[in-house]
């Protein structure tokens, strides 16, 4: 089949890598220009110089235009594989091949839609995550599914290897897709849209640490923003600092919410929890900080003793 693709950063990247490896004629390559936006300077593979040094045409658009449209008409594709474009696409462009458009999205279908979707499965407690392929429709991920794939989330998963797992997994589904597609036996399975979970772009705040929130849910919020993204962080004596290795503490501890409390093992108590002052919640232990300087500090070297709080702002 003749084969555009629309893909953006390390997904789109991978998956130009299998549609070049395949049998599949890839007539060109739609992607967005550099962007310096936080969550777009990483796992910022280049689909553009990959797709040039295999000699495929190339065209960088923020946004579908006119320019776009004459482009696609003259590409002619037999189908579209969208993977991380990050902007609406008309139905003028997604229904314009004969195939329509395959998109690649890394959540499993309808859980998890929108932006961001391995770090929210994480920080939610979802029990796996994975990569489902659909046709694209009016709507954000809400087409039908013509296969998926399943990673499980394991109790020390970060983001980091989560991700890493949901794109080795793009050349078997893209293959299994395009394959299925091709030959006829494609069984569109409609999404169950009562299920539907959306979530919104994060921003560097989001990264705040509420000590309200579970030690269980620390966590997880933890490990989800692990490097390179921006990691979870909190202020001590008006200075900010990273938290970039925690885990839930053995004991109960009680008290107000962001209390640095005491050591257990090799690491500092943080009383947390919504009801942190009846003295039935874990804390949260933290292992490892990075303060603002980039040092990276075991925690019981940047915590000397107990005492003190930690906070949302300085």
């Amino acid at each position: 089949m003749r084969v555009v693709l629309f893909g953006y950063q390390t997904w789109g990247h991978k998956t130009l890598e299998a549609l070049v490896k395949s049998r599949h004629d890839v007539v060109a390559v739609v992607t967005h220009p550099v962007s310096e936006q936080a969550y777009e300077s990483i796992w910022s593979d280049s689909v553009e110089d990959l797709a040039r040094d295999h000699g495929i045409d190339v065209h960088l658009a923020k946004r579908p235009d006119e320019a776009l449209m004459e482009q696609l008409r003259q590409w002619a594709p037999d189908i579209i594989v969208a993977n991380n474009w990050r902007t609406w696409l008309p139905p003028e462009i997604f229904a314009m091949p004969r195939y329509g458009t395959v998109n690649l999205h890394d959540s499993l279908l309808p859980a998890f839609t929108g932006f961001s979707p391995v770090i929210w499965a994480l920080i939610s407690g979802a029990a796996e995550t994975g990569l489902t392929a659909h046709r694209m429709d009016g709507e954000l991920d809400t087409g039908d599914i013509i296969t998926s794939r399943a990673v499980p989330i394991g109790p020390t998963d970060t983001s980091t290897e989560l991700v890493e797992a949901t794109i080795e997994l793009i050349p078997e589904v893209l293959s299994d897709a395009l394959d299925s597609i091709e030959n006829g036996t494609a069984t569109w399975t409609p999404q169950d849209l009562s299920k539907l979970t959306f979530f919104h772009k994060r921003h560097e705040s989001d990264s705040c640490i509420d000590w309200t929130w579970s030690a269980e849910d620390l966590d997880r919020l933890v490990r989800a923003m692990s490097d390179p993204y921006p990691n979870a962080y909190t202020f001590h004596k008006g200075q900010r600092i990273r938290i970039i290795g925690a885990h839930v503490s053995d004991g109960i501890y009680g008290g107000t919410p962001g209390r640095i409390f005491i050591k257990e093992g090799t690491g500092m108590v943080i009383v947390c929890g919504p009801y942190a002052h009846r003295g039935t919640n874990h804390g949260l232990v933290i292992d490892r900080v990075r303060t603002e300087g980039g040092d990276d500090l075991d925690a019981l070297d940047y915590f000397v003793t107990g005492g003190g709080y930690l906070t949302p702002t300085a």
